[in-house]
């Protein structure tokens, strides 16, 4: 149950995907390449989509590998950040059109719960948004994340209908760790912290550890805002979507390459993955977080001590249960390991 926007912005939310690319490595059977792929038009998405054939469920299904993994390894943080790439959008070829739905049934009924932003532009993309961010939110509550974290899911400002470059007001910087819509605030809240706060009242939290979920879909879906969808079955916004990303010079060449440019290859997601390690041009060309390095090693290690740091405060604090500073520490030690 997934749904659009226009091109190209697939990287406007990198810190969600950097989430998901970590979990999605633990095991990833249809070789997906990269989370990035299940944002764009069908002809791009085929580069990276692995055995995935129904390229309008790419996105659902990265996210619902992602969810799973993360459920597994007793992650909340990854769990959160796969439900909250399943709430972004999906390039289309033009401002204000729909992408089509994805008709398969995730695993995960979280998953299956969540629908992406549809583009600003599109009609009745207000309501439609402010919905799919209420839904997200009870699924955030009843994984014991934060609920308010799903605003962070929105969009952008509507673009102009006779816009016809596709762009919009949208950004779309590989190397900007958190997102450009973040750090050039152009992120559009669809609903009040208020309204969020009344829809997850009564929701508690039932999977923070590796327990496997026993919600059915059918029941899990009874809990949701209604939220209209687009059910279109023919593929034309997927091919101006393609059109648009290589008249845009989005290839898939290209997105490869970007999804390529996080060199922090260790896998330990024990309080959430380590921060992605960019590589770029120039006299400091490694980033974390914003700071930036000359050498890829002490990048590296920076990237391990804010893992380590974020997974200690989590055991401190009780939100990592059965684990100890020790085990954080330990993990620390591997991701240097690794980087060595």
């Amino acid at each position: 149950m997934l749904h659009g926007r226009e091109v190209p912005q697939e990287h406007s939310h990198n810190r969600f995907l950097d989430g998901v690319r970590a979990n999605l490595a633990l095991n990833n059977p249809a070789g997906i390449t990269d989370p990035v792929f299940g944002l764009l038009g069908d002809a791009a998405a085929a580069a990276g989509a692995g055995t995935i054939t129904n390229l309008a469920c790419l996105h659902q299904a990265t996210a619902d590998q992602a969810f799973t993994n993360a459920k597994a390894a007793g992650n909340v943080t990854g769990q959160a950040d796969a439900l909250m790439y399943a709430a972004l959008e999906r390039n289309t070829g033009k401002v204000g059109l729909a992408s089509v739905s994805c008709n398969e049934t995730a695993v995960n009924p979280e998953i299956q719960a969540v629908q992406q932003h549809q583009d600003p532009a599109s009609a009745n993309a207000a309501s439609v948004n402010k919905a799919i961010v209420l839904s997200l939110a009870k699924q955030l509550a009843s994984i014991g994340a934060d609920p308010q974290e799903a605003l962070l899911s929105g969009t952008f400002a509507p673009g102009s209908l006779s816009d016809n470059t596709g762009k919009g007001n949208t950004c779309d910087t590989a190397d900007d760790v958190e997102g450009c819509i973040f750090s050039q605030n152009l992120l559009v809240n669809d609903a009040t912290a208020e309204e969020i706060s009344a829809a997850v009242a009564g929701i508690s939290s039932s999977s923070s550890t590796t327990c496997s979920s026993t919600a059915s879909v059918g029941a899990q879906a009874a809990n949701e805002t209604a939220i209209p969808t687009e059910t279109a079955t023919a593929t034309p916004t997927s091919t101006a979507a393609d059109a648009f990303n290589s008249a845009l010079g989005v290839t898939a060449s290209k997105l490869k390459a970007r999804a390529s440019a996080n060199v922090q290859t260790f896998t330990g997601t024990l309080g959430g993955a380590a921060p992605a390690v960019i590589q770029s041009t120039g006299d400091r060309p490694f980033s974390v977080n914003g700071s930036t390095f000359i050498n890829k090693t002490a990048a590296l290690q920076r990237s391990c001590s804010v893992q380590n740091t974020a997974c200690s405060n989590a055991a401190n604090s009780g939100t990592l249960p059965g684990t100890t500073v020790a085990d954080c520490n330990a993990q620390e030690v591997a991701c240097n390991a690794a980087a060595s």
